[in-house]
């Protein structure tokens, strides 16, 4: 299929609720658009170093991580971030490793977007175009 890449627009999830709690002015959400690789077998979203340092996300923890040729090494775990996608959005934290941003699958299930391999491009999930839908299974006691 080859490569897929999205637009997206990363934004400090911290100044966000800075500002829906009118502690911060708007324009002084930290925020980036980025062309994202699209990747479904990666877990999480992944971003530069530079990147989190210009969004001035905070360290969480160092974590082992599994690179896609099965090689694990430690990488910081930074957050949280807010990723928007044709209305749709995930806040998560974010494995800062590498030199570009790489989406993956767990950031693009909770925004219910999916690769389309014809346009090869990520698309909103067309079985719910209106909102995102979100799996969840409720457990009875």
């Amino acid at each position: 299929m080859g490569m897929v890449y999205a637009k997206l627009k990363l934004l400090n999830a911290i100044d966000v609720g800075l500002f829906k709690r009118g502690m911060l002015e708007e324009d002084k959400i930290r925020h980036v658009e980025v062309d994202a690789m699209v990747d479904s077998g990666a877990t999480t979203i992944v971003l530069p170093k530079s990147l989190c340092e210009q969004l001035g996300l905070d360290y969480v923890q160092t974590r082992d991580v599994e690179l896609a040729d099965g090689k694990a090494q430690k990488a910081e775990i930074v957050g949280p971030v807010e990723i928007r996608f044709d209305g749709r959005l995930s806040v998560t934290n974010a494995v800062v490793l590498g030199n570009e941003v790489l989406l993956g699958s767990i950031p693009m299930e909770e925004m219910d977007v999916v690769v389309d391999p014809k346009r090869r491009s990520l698309i909103v999930n067309p079985e719910h175009p209106d909102s995102a839908r979100m799996k969840v299974k409720l457990v009875r006691s």
